[in-house]
């Protein structure tokens, strides 16, 4: 029987942007009372492929050896209550999936071009069994990098430096894609518009690799980067910038037209990009010092902020607290006050650094940094990479699981994402033996993420989110929770956003 008329009952969406709640509230409920807000927090990990770091773990699995550790990555995510993967889908001008514009990656086969055996598409795999568990999977891309050291096989006949040659320099032992090519940003482009289309992913990322770090010459000077063809044609063309300006405004067109492209072809993906984590030396705060991406890798971060040129920024803060040249706070501050179209700025978080060597960072060093972001209003927060946390070094995934993420919690809202349209509101009806809830939509289905969970029991709420391809609750109670009195759900859509709850009161 289906109650949306009666005992159930809607209730006002609550504020999107309601704080993470690291406990369960605990105050007895009563009937009718309001809701508690959704606990809302980024919490997500970077899942490298390049040099096999953490996916896949060998050049040589099998395909059902590939997706046994997809699973038990996931699985773990899913355990720890962290709520987004972020999967690095191109670490090298190649493809962890099917493309008719790159290769295969060898970091996935062990050749160049070569498509796994059995063949399966990993990338649709990665999004289909993270959405299955409430995690969300955004698709890392490195926009520039073509060759790593670690490449052991020849490049595919399709790869960019023998497609496109002109558009990719050697620089040290590293092949790069120019950022002054017209054909390197065009290709960046097109793999990106391929998988937007072809994959419901949740966001776009890409890294802080834009100009390569520099290298150093035989006298120790830094080895300029080879782009002399490309910075001619610009001086020819009419141009008056300088060259670190002009290679700044290259980098520039390519972030504004990712942003561009990515929200023209699915308004409610989020963008993110992850720099290096100091911004401009003539605006560091007091105190601060350190490699300038701003000169040397000419990533003007602050502009892009200050464009909304994004939906998040996660800065790399990979120091510790007590650094104090590179002061955890003080950088998380600095990022948080150049923010003035008002995105997010989740942190990355340098975990892989605990590990069992001399210099290994205790664990509470991590620990610590999650309670700082969120004392400085901070909502969200990346850890790299997933290694540290799949071999739980010195028990650093209970840790946080255990102290830090003691409930799920939704990911941050984007009101500019998708018009800022709110998912309608669910309908629930009662099993005839009043032992569970089916919930079914109130309007498009496909524009629903995720389902929020309140059950309120004589003595607490309590919290749960699952996908919203999971239609049923169990309302069992427990010894633990006492029986359940009312239940509570609110769609959250493709943009984070909550439809109005749906109550109801049981016998």
């Amino acid at each position: 029987m289906l109650l949306a008329a009666c005992a159930v009952t809607p209730e006002p969406a609550q504020r999107q942007t309601a704080p993470v709640t690291s406990h369960t509230p605990q105050t007895p409920p009563r009937p009718g009372q309001q809701l508690p807000p959704v606990p809302r927090e980024f919490r997500a990990v970077w899942v490298s492929t390049v040099a096999n770091i953490d996916w896949p773990s060998r050049r040589d699995l099998s395909s059902e050896q590939q997706k046994a550790e997809i699973i038990s990555i996931l699985n773990h995510a899913a355990q720890m209550n962290l709520n987004a993967i972020v999967l690095q889908v191109r670490p090298a001008a190649d493809a962890i999936y099917p493309s008719a514009i790159e290769p295969w990656s060898e970091f996935l086969t062990g050749e160049q071009g070569k498509p796994p055996s059995p063949y399966y598409d990993p990338l649709q795999f990665w999004v289909e069994q993270a959405h299955e568990r409430g995690l969300e999977l955004h698709a890392w891309f490195n926009p520039y990098r073509a060759r790593t050291p670690q490449a052991k096989t020849a490049a595919a006949k399709n790869h960019i430096s023998r497609t496109w040659p002109e558009a990719v320099k050697q620089y040290g032992d590293l092949q790069w894609m120019d950022p002054g090519e017209p054909a390197a940003i065009q290709q960046t482009l097109d793999v990106i518009r391929d998988v937007v289309k072809r994959y419901d992913i949740d966001g776009v990322h890409i890294d802080d690799y834009f100009y390569p770090y520099p290298i150093k010459a035989a006298n120790g000077t830094d080895l300029d980067f080879p782009d002399d063809a490309a910075w001619l044609r610009y001086l020819q063309s009419g141009g008056n910038l300088n060259r670190a300006d002009w290679r700044r405004e290259n980098v520039n067109r390519l972030v504004s037209a990712i942003d561009q492209q990515v929200h023209q072809e699915k308004s409610w993906i989020k963008f993110g990009i992850s720099p290096f984590g100091i911004g401009r030396p003539d605006r560091l705060p007091a105190g601060i010092s350190g490699f300038s991406q701003y000169d040397k890798l000419y990533a003007d971060v602050e502009l892009w902020l200050s464009q909304g040129w994004l939906d998040y920024l996660a800065p790399q803060l990979y120091w510790p607290i007590q650094q104090s040249a590179q002061a955890f706070k003080v950088l998380h501050s600095y990022w948080i006050a150049q923010n003035t179209q008002q995105r997010y700025v989740w942190p990355g978080l340098y975990t892989s650094r605990i590990d069992h060597s001399d210099k290994s960072w205790p664990v509470e060093e991590i620990l610590n940094q999650v309670d700082a972001v969120r004392e400085q209003s901070g909502s969200g927060h990346l850890h790299f990479s997933m290694i540290s946390l799949q071999q739980n070094r010195k028990d650093i995934r209970q840790r946080l699981a255990a102290e830090k993420y003691t409930t799920p919690a939704v990911i941050p809202a984007m009101p500019w994402l998708d018009g800022g349209t709110l998912p309608a509101t669910p309908q629930l009806e009662l099993s005839s033996d009043q032992q569970s809830v089916t919930i079914k939509p109130g309007g498009d289905a496909a524009a629903v993420r995720l389902l929020a969970i309140w059950k309120r029991t004589d003595q607490q709420w309590l919290f749960s989110v699952q996908s919203a391809s999971k239609t049923g609750i169990s309302l069992t109670s427990s010894p633990q929770t006492g029986a359940i009195r009312e239940i509570a759900v609110i769609a959250i859509g493709r943009n984070g956003m909550e439809s109005q709850a749906t109550r109801l009161s049981l016998p």
